[in-house]
């Protein structure tokens, strides 16, 4: 089961990788470069990146091979760069790897792929690697399309009966109004959900975010009009979300925002609907 993901923080591939194991509250590291280096500058502290001695690329490459269990390199074509260094130094050092070339491939069989690797390999911490962003604008999304599918199929195959999608969706009817706020989303939310629903949500562990969003994440797309009208909440979300820098207006999608809005639901229903053991 993957527990960690880590990558060297750079953009576009490494990026993606680090923001999609955020989002789904996956343990996320990786070493850098000193000075936090990377081609739009220093990489954010948000992400949980150990500095290096060396300003070097490579150093910093072949430190997150060793410290992981097996190395993912996605790319758009054959390998070049830094992304044909981090095969060459997963071979020279024995250590798993799998390349995952979406000109002969699609998001989704890559994600099939993916999820082979890490069972075959028995992979719990992951080093992704791949293009920049300046080497390739569309990586991130491909990116974080593929290990978000890899993550709903780990998923479906280990949640436990009490978060499968057709005992966790008890909404009601869709809603006339639209809620603007993150505040007026997890209330609404709240009192459509019945008992047992916000019970399980509230005393679910930060691990099972995933299972819970995956099989609630349809029914709040609609009942909030996110994939509709509703403009304002998914720019409340905008402003709300701890991701990258370059996870802005012009990246962040509709699932994003759901999570934001599922995130800060499950937070509201714990001061209320936690179970406790009566001594």
């Amino acid at each position: 089961m993957l527990k960690k993901i880590i990558s060297g923080g750079q953009t576009g591939a490494d990026r993606a990788a680090l923001d999609t194991a955020i989002k789904f509250n996956l343990e996320h590291g990786g070493w850098v470069p000193a000075g936090r280096r990377a081609e739009d500058g220093a990489v954010s502290d948000q992400y949980n990146l150990t500095e290096m001695e060396s300003a070097s690329y490579p150093r910093r490459t072949e430190q997150n091979i060793i410290n992981s269990d097996g190395t993912l390199i996605i790319s758009r074509g054959v390998l070049a760069g830094g992304s044909l260094l981090t095969r060459k130094t997963a071979s020279r050092l024995s250590k798993p790897w799998c390349h995952i070339d979406l000109m002969e491939l699609d998001e989704f069989e890559g994600a099939v792929i993916l999820h082979g690797f890490v069972a075959d390999s028995n992979i719990e911490t992951l080093n992704v690697a791949g293009p920049r962003a300046s080497q390739d604008p569309f990586i991130y999304r491909s990116v974080k399309s593929i290990i978000e599918t890899f993550i709903y199929m780990e998923l479906m195959e280990r949640s436990p009966d009490d978060l499968r999608a057709d005992d966790i969706i008890l909404f009601h009817r869709k809603a006339e109004q639209l809620c603007p706020t993150i505040e007026d989303a997890v209330r609404f939310l709240s009192s459509t959900m019945q008992l047992r629903t916000r019970s399980v949500i509230a005393n679910s562990s930060e691990n099972e975010i995933g299972s819970i969003y995956f099989a609630l994440s349809d029914t709040i797309k609609v009942k909030l009009g996110l994939d509709g009208d509703n403009r304002e909440l998914l720019e409340a979300c905008r402003h709300e979300i701890k991701m990258g820098e370059n996870f802005g207006a012009d990246v962040m999608d509709i699932e994003d925002a759901t999570m934001v809005i599922l995130k800060e639901l499950r937070q509201f229903l714990k001061k209320s609907h936690i179970l406790r053991v009566v001594k």
